[in-house]
């Protein structure tokens, strides 16, 4: 990826969260990123691809996020890895506010993406099988649950003891 082609993506992701992707228009994203609008064109052919290029880009991160929890062999390791893996992503303001913004941008257009969690939650289920859970693809959709309801507590309430919670759900899953 090119130099404007990040700056685009990165004024189109701010303005997306700002003012909503209805509400912006290419010419704003330009203008933001110090581009000409033609330029938005001709890499991403027009407002929807842009988007999908930032969806792309929060998919790549996800999978980043993902592969040290998909290729562990211990099945507490997993689930440890897993309910750990929204610290890792919280002690960087840049990630903070990508992920802020992927899910503002989740919102308005009700999408969601769950293809992008697949091969974790088949990860989890096989966890939660070897460790003999009665019903593993309920825990493991539950712990997925959980997860993002926690990353959407943590981006939206300032005072939500993420460390707290990781810790209590590390006892519950004894790993």
């Amino acid at each position: 990826m090119t130099e404007k082609q990040e700056k685009i993506l990165n004024a189109a992701l701010a303005l997306f969260a700002e003012e909503g992707y209805r509400s912006t228009s290419t010419s704003k994203v330009a203008k933001r990123a110090e581009v000409s609008e033609g330029l938005i064109f001709r890499h991403f052919g027009n407002k929807e691809g842009l988007l999908q290029a930032i969806i792309q880009l929060g998919e790549e991160q996800a999978s980043v996020l993902f592969a040290d929890i998909i290729t562990e062999t211990d099945p507490r390791e997993v689930i440890k890895k897993f309910i750990e893996m929204i610290s890792k992503t919280s002690q960087d303001e840049e990630s903070i506010v990508f992920w802020k913004l992927q899910f503002k941008i989740k919102w308005e257009l009700e999408m969601y993406g769950e293809h992008k969690t697949e091969a974790v939650e088949q990860v989890l289920i096989k966890a939660f099988t070897e460790l003999r859970y009665l019903q593993p693809e309920k825990e493991a959709n539950l712990l997925l649950t959980l997860m993002d309801g926690l990353a959407t507590r943590f981006i939206l309430q300032k005072s939500f003891d993420l460390d707290g919670t990781i810790e209590f759900l590390k006892q519950k899953y004894k790993v």
